[in-house]
């Protein structure tokens, strides 16, 4: 019998705000809710946007997809350069530089004079290639940006540091503390290598810190730094977690499955509880895109919604940037967004010992190829498989009835292509198991598209259902596409009440599809089914005493939750301690003891392949 990976702590940031404690969630479906369930979301949104708590208007406008504001760059004028031939006209070109300015290879049409306060006069015979500045206004001017006033970069000593790394920093650690149980305290409880880290970047880190920075350095006449090239790697989020937050010498590595790498990297953590070499897993991904070079790369592609072609959608002259994202309509492509999501599973055993609190369980994510295809980019029949076999578990532990208690969780880009491929998808599967209208959300439309963290914007959306009971509206559509198919399907046009802490929904499918073939669907339990499985499986006895501890988890993870409302921003980010080296380990046949760890890293005691010896 398989272990359960049960979902014990979440948290982050994306466009809608922090996910920790459902705030991001409840500023998706604000109208939906009462006073009561908003004051702490708006109050929290305060904090983090520096702003009075009662401005809610402004929160509202400055949250979710809109246009990219002056702090990210400025979008009516955006650096260039152009390459220029200047030609003599019949005369030499003439101009004074500094000495140390000169090229250690002066070209053949130069000639040069010294002068005697270390200028040089150069005289050009000819043409005289240059780089001139210029700007630009982009063609795609929306994104899903961070709340507007939330800098990470301020919550701790992060110098020359890429953003990707900085929201890293802030998500891991809103995850760690929403657990309401001290690390040091999980430790104590487990083998310090039964914790894995799996978390990582699609396109890696491509700020001036790091992968822009490294690239344009020597063309722009700038020296490249030692930081550049090791920051710029997709799987650093990863290693950050491990080496600054939570010292672990545990599995760690980064799956990149392109838009899917948020579920590839669950996958693989979900193998290390169900195999029993992690008892603890962190994933989740961290995506900083908003970058006028991205941009420009995926608008060369003609993925993205440009301004043009989002005001011909409503024949007006200007784009609405706030509708720019609309899934399973007439559209145009998809909106950038930056983001950062980061969960913590535990095996269902150690979940129960130590009291955690159970938001859901992941019995499985399915990973399946396109095979062979015309166009790397476009999409194909991996998608099907994925979703068809997420179903058929679902099936297995929920039944034929349980099954029509579930939605799917879209990946609904807002492209044209995703609206008719993944609706097609959806649709076959929902016929094939004999689900008359299944529910569909697709919550990019709030939050837009962070590539490797989008799979965790969709997974925080489903755990905040099972807390306040609402299916997020696709809220920028007013109405499906002539070319979607819907025979078994029911888009959320508006909020979906699921019942009270949605218990009318027993599951999720999330659904993931990446560039180049990269398809993932994971089955998500919720928290009430979840607790069912494990009273069956531990017997009510074992039920009532995780009860009794996760009365003082909630208080510790309430408190936490507590003092970020309160404006106490902070994050884990232990640089330069605890450090271990060779002589602060030992070495036997039977395991590795740590200076650092309470608990011995056990060797495997029995031959696993005696069956072949």
């Amino acid at each position: 019998m398989k272990k359960l990976p049960v979902i014990v702590g979440f948290g982050g940031i994306n466009a809608a705000g922090r996910s920790s404690f459902h705030h991001s969630y409840r500023r998706m479906v604000h109208e939906a809710l009462d006073s009561q369930d908003t004051a702490p979301m708006f109050e929290g949104l305060a904090k983090l946007m520096g702003v009075d708590k009662d401005e809610h208007q402004y929160m509202l406008d400055h949250t979710l997809i809109r246009q990219i504001e002056s702090h990210i760059f400025d979008i009516n004028s955006v650096e260039l350069h152009r390459k220029t031939t200047m030609r003599s006209n019949g005369k030499s070109i003439q101009f004074q530089i500094a000495k140390k300015q000169l090229p250690d290879n002066i070209p053949a049409n130069w000639t040069t004079e010294d002068t005697d306060n270390n200028l040089v006069n150069v005289t050009v015979t000819g043409e005289l290639e240059v780089m001139t500045k210029d700007t630009y206004t982009p063609e795609v001017t929306s994104a899903a940006q961070l709340p507007t006033g939330f800098d990470p970069s301020v919550l701790y000593t992060s110098r020359n540091q890429p953003k990707g790394l900085q929201l890293t920093v802030y998500g891991a650690s809103d995850a760690i503390r929403s657990l309401g149980i001290q690390w040091s305290t999980i430790l104590e409880h487990i083998d310090p290598s039964q914790i894995s880290v799996y978390a990582g970047s699609a396109i890696g880190q491509l700020d001036e810190f790091s992968g822009k920075g490294l690239q344009q350095a020597m063309l722009k006449g700038g020296r490249v730094s030692s930081k550049q090239m090791p920051l710029m790697l997709s799987q650093m989020p990863a290693d950050f977690i491990n080496s600054y937050m939570i010292n672990s010498v545990g599995a760690t590595g980064a799956n990149i499955g392109a838009c899917a790498s948020f579920l590839y990297n669950l996958r693989q953590g979900l193998n290390d509880i169900q195999s029993g070499q992690a008892r603890v897993i962190i994933v989740g991904g961290a995506e900083a895109p908003i970058e006028p070079n991205v941009i420009e790369g995926f608008k060369a592609m003609g993925a993205l919604a440009e301004d043009a072609q989002i005001a011909a959608l409503d024949n007006t002259e200007k784009a609405n940037n706030r509708r720019a994202c609309r899934p399973f309509s007439d559209n145009a492509g998809f909106t950038m967004a930056e983001a950062s999501q980061f969960f913590i599973l535990m095996d269902d055993e150690l979940a129960l010992e130590l009291g955690a609190t159970i938001y859901g369980s992941v019995p499985d994510v399915f990973v399946n190829a396109d095979a062979n295809k015309k166009s790397i980019s476009s999409p194909g029949i991996g998608n099907y498989i994925t979703v068809a076999k997420a179903m058929a578990l679902a099936k297995n532990i929920l039944g034929e009835e349980g099954i029509k208690q579930t939605y799917a969780q879209a990946h609904g880009t807002g492209t044209p292509q995703n609206r008719v491929t993944e609706s097609h998808i959806l649709n076959e599967v929902a016929k094939t198991f004999n689900i008359e209208k299944w529910t569909v959300a697709a919550i990019k439309s709030y939050v837009g598209h962070s590539l490797g963290a989008a799979g965790g914007d969709q997974l925080v959306a489903s755990l905040g259902v099972w807390e306040y009971g609402y299916i997020p509206a696709i809220n920028t559509i007013d109405y499906i596409a002539d070319d979607v198919y819907d025979s078994n399907l029911e888009f959320c046009m508006q909020h979906k009440f699921a019942g009270n802490k949605g218990e009318n929904m027993k599951a999720t499918l999330i659904n993931s599809k990446g560039f180049g073939g990269n398809n993932a669907t994971g089955l998500v339990l919720s928290p009430q089914v979840t607790m069912e499985m494990l009273t069956n499986k531990h017997g009510q006895a074992a039920i009532d005493k995780h009860a009794e501890k996760n009365v003082t988890v909630k208080a510790a993870a309430k408190a936490y939750d507590d003092s970020v409302i309160n404006g106490e921003l902070s994050v884990i980010y232990n640089f330069g301690t605890d450090v271990m080296e060779g002589n602060d380990l030992n070495i036997t046949q039977q395991g590795i003891e740590l200076e650092k760890f309470k608990n011995q890293l056990k060797f495997e005691p029995e031959n696993p392949f005696a069956d072949y010896c």
